[in-house]
């Protein structure tokens, strides 16, 4: 079987090993170019690029797919399929139409739910107790393709963005593996349509999105914490001083205190008045600093100690 493979971050890097199966011939891989990183703005590879270089594979990045010359280029290397994970550009119905199995993408939600840019911080933003990865043949709309395989998994109570994209990232790989052993054993794989209730969409994240408002339930407040973590990351105010909040546990407290209130303060956390509830800080950043804890904040500033208990 002859595969292209197109994906970016990290996340796609373990689909683009698991592409590398006997039977299997990756003909080139397909990334972003590349992009000003870093305090100096220098250009750098994507994850996968550099996956790729490194596997000795042939690179190809266009800035788009929609030319006729980037079609035709795609062409020349005859794939029997495309595995798509984590592309970020568009393909046409013209790319869809090149490998002659189609195109596969790896979607990092339970499909109909979170199609969309960020299915791993929205799920856990809303509070749901499990996700999972789908593979799915790819059609014209955004996710909306027939599902062939998909493997679940719990979203536990400390999972954060960065703990959830790491699992799903290997169960991607997984779930890849096994659609190739059993197309190449043969197998043709019963392509599930979406059903039409339950459909939810996760938008881009916004780094607006960031700033924690006390006014809402401490129980969102937690979950956007992890969710954030580790990028936006949160951001709030405390006793005046806004700070990057990395780590947060919700109390089923009651309070008659203003939202964003300093209700107590100890090596065990910043407890801060919320509009239900209220949010413990355990690890944080200030201004120009690193991740501390709690308590090395309180050193810091000793007067939070003598907040209203």
């Amino acid at each position: 079987m002859r595969l292209v493979f197109a994906g970016t971050p990290e996340f796609a890097v373990p689909c683009l090993e698991a592409c590398r199966l006997d039977g299997v011939e990756l003909a080139a891989v397909y990334t972003q170019p590349d992009r000003p990183a870093g305090r100096g703005r220098k250009l750098a590879p994507s994850p996968v690029k550099q996956a790729a270089l490194a596997a000795g594979l042939p690179v190809e990045q266009p800035e788009s797919l929609k030319s006729a010359e980037a079609q035709a280029r795609l062409a020349t290397y005859a794939p029997d399929l495309m595995v798509v994970v984590a592309y970020g550009l568009i393909l046409p119905r013209k790319v869809l139409a090149v490998p002659r199995l189609g195109c596969w993408n790896v979607h990092a939600s339970l499909l109909p739910r979170w199609r969309g840019a960020a299915p791993i911080q929205r799920a856990i933003l809303a509070g749901d107790v499990e996700t999972g990865v789908a593979l799915m043949r790819m059609e014209a709309g955004l996710d909306t393709g027939p599902v062939l395989l998909e493997k679940r998994t719990a979203i536990g109570p400390h999972d954060t963005g960065g703990s959830l994209h790491d699992r799903l990232a290997v169960l991607g790989a997984e779930v890849i593996a096994e659609g190739l052993r059993r197309t190449l054993a043969g197998e043709a794989l019963a392509a599930t349509p979406q059903p039409a209730e339950g459909v939810t969409y996760a938008h881009k994240l916004d780094k607006a999105e960031a700033r924690l408002d006390f006014t809402r339930p401490a129980t969102e407040l937690e979950r956007a914490v992890r969710a954030f973590d580790p990028w936006p990351v949160a951001e709030g105010a405390i006793a005046g001083e806004m700070v990057r909040i990395w780590a947060a546990r919700a109390l089923d407290r009651w309070h008659d205190a203003a939202p964003g209130t300093v209700l107590g303060a100890s090596r065990d956390g910043i407890e801060l008045a919320c509009g239900e509830g209220v949010l413990r800080v355990t690890a944080l950043q200030r201004p120009g600093g690193k991740r501390i804890s709690a308590a090395d904040y309180l050193n810091a500033r000793p007067e939070l100690r003598g907040a209203r208990a």
